[in-house]
C-alpha cells in the first residue's frame, strides 16, 4: 500500500500536472500546424510548384519512387511554425517578466528606531 500512496503523491505534484497538461495541448497546437501547413499554406503558397510537378499534394512529392520528400518538406514546415510560435511566446513572456522586474519596489517603512532616530534630530534642530 505504501507503494501506490507514494505513486499517488508522485502524479499528483505539480510539476507532473503541467508536463501533462502541455503534452496535451502541445500533441492538439501539433494538429493545429499540421493542419496549417497541409490546408492553407500548401494550397496557397506551394500551389504553383505542385502543380508544375504534376501533384495533388505534397505528400504526394516522391523521389526515387520510395523517398518521401513532400513528407520531409512538410515535417520542415511544421517545425519552423512550432519553433517561431514558441519564440513569439518566449519574447512575450520575457517582456511581462521585464516589466514587472522594472517596476521599481517601494522603500521600506522606517522602522521604530529610526523614526525615533528622526525625532530626536529634529529636535535637536528646534534647540540649536
Amino acid at each position: 500500500m505504501g507503494m501506490m500512496k507514494e505513486f499517488k503523491e508522485f502524479a499528483m505534484k505539480g510539476n507532473v500536472v503541467d508536463l501533462a497538461v502541455g503534452v496535451i495541448i502541445g500533441a492538439a497546437f501539433g494538429k493545429i500546424v499540421s493542419s496549417l501547413v497541409e490546408d492553407v499554406i500548401t494550397p496557397l503558397i506551394l500551389k504553383p510548384a505542385l502543380e508544375a510537378a504534376h501533384l495533388s499534394k505534397l505528400d504526394d512529392f516522391v523521389v526515387f519512387g520510395t523517398v518521401k520528400i513532400g513528407l520531409f518538406i512538410s515535417a520542415i514546415l511544421n517545425f519552423l511554425i512550432v519553433a517561431f510560435a514558441l519564440f513569439l511566446l518566449i519574447k512575450f513572456m520575457n517582456r511581462v517578466k521585464r516589466k514587472e522586474e522594472a517596476a521599481p519596489a517601494a522603500p521600506p517603512a522606517p522602522t521604530p528606531t529610526e523614526k525615533l532616530l528622526v525625532e530626536i534630530r529634529d529636535e535637536l534642530k528646534k534647540k540649536g
